[in-house]
């Protein structure tokens, strides 16, 4: 008796599916290259995991490669699997590594490595480089001596500023401890001096 027909819905329970997935993947990818070798298709395969996001890939032929099937692709049926859009963000990629390999060979020649195939224009323009640059760099160390030197005044006036008043405040301190001295004095003076009642004379009315 032969196998009833599967229902193909999608398989709710994560883990079966996943397992039905890897099993399938690999039942696919075996079906791609035996028609590879009978039939000496190519054949160029791509699937990603739903959950994982994993990609597997199998691409017939020892020299062939995804992009040529997919040029071969583009030319016979005249449709792009990217727009214009992915185009112009490939362009801008482009772009910007060309700059950055201009980049790295400028900066090579300002540090003085490879410069022996320059010619005589590029020298000079290399060397008038090289002074703007170290004028640029002795204005800048010239600003910032300055700028230390600014806040190094500042410090010390404030220091000085700082001693000021402690020496008044001590000053004031000293008044007040001195007079509060002369004050005591003072009043000790007046107490020894103070009139004494006078007592009468005993001797004389005997």
């Amino acid at each position: 008796m032969g196998r009833g027909k599967i229902e193909i819905k999608r398989i709710e329970n994560s883990s079966n599916r996943q397992v039905t997935y890897s099993k399938r993947r690999n039942g696919i990818i075996k079906k791609a290259k035996e028609i590879t070798v009978l039939c000496d298709a190519k054949v160029s395969l791509i699937i990603i995991n739903p959950s994982s996001g994993k990609m597997s890939e199998y691409c017939s032929g020892s020299q062939e490669t995804l992009l040529e099937i997919l040029s071969r692709y583009h030319s016979q049926t005249g449709l792009r699997l990217w727009d214009t859009k992915h185009e112009n963000v490939s362009n801008e990629l482009d772009r910007i590594k060309k700059e950055n390999d201009s980049m790295q060979v400028h900066l090579r020649h300002l540090n003085g490595e490879d410069i022996t195939s320059m010619n005589h224009i590029e020298l000079g323009d290399l060397e008038k480089s090289l002074e703007n640059g170290l004028t640029a760099a002795r204005d800048k160390k010239t600003e910032v001596a300055q700028r230390h030197r600014d806040s190094y005044k500042a410090v010390e006036d404030e220091h000085d500023r700082l001693n000021y008043e402690l020496h008044k405040q001590t000053i004031k301190t000293e008044d007040n401890n001195l007079r509060d001295i002369e004050y005591q004095q003072r009043m000790s003076h007046m107490s020894f001096f103070r009139v004494q009642p006078i007592q009468p004379n005993l001797h004389h009315d005997r």
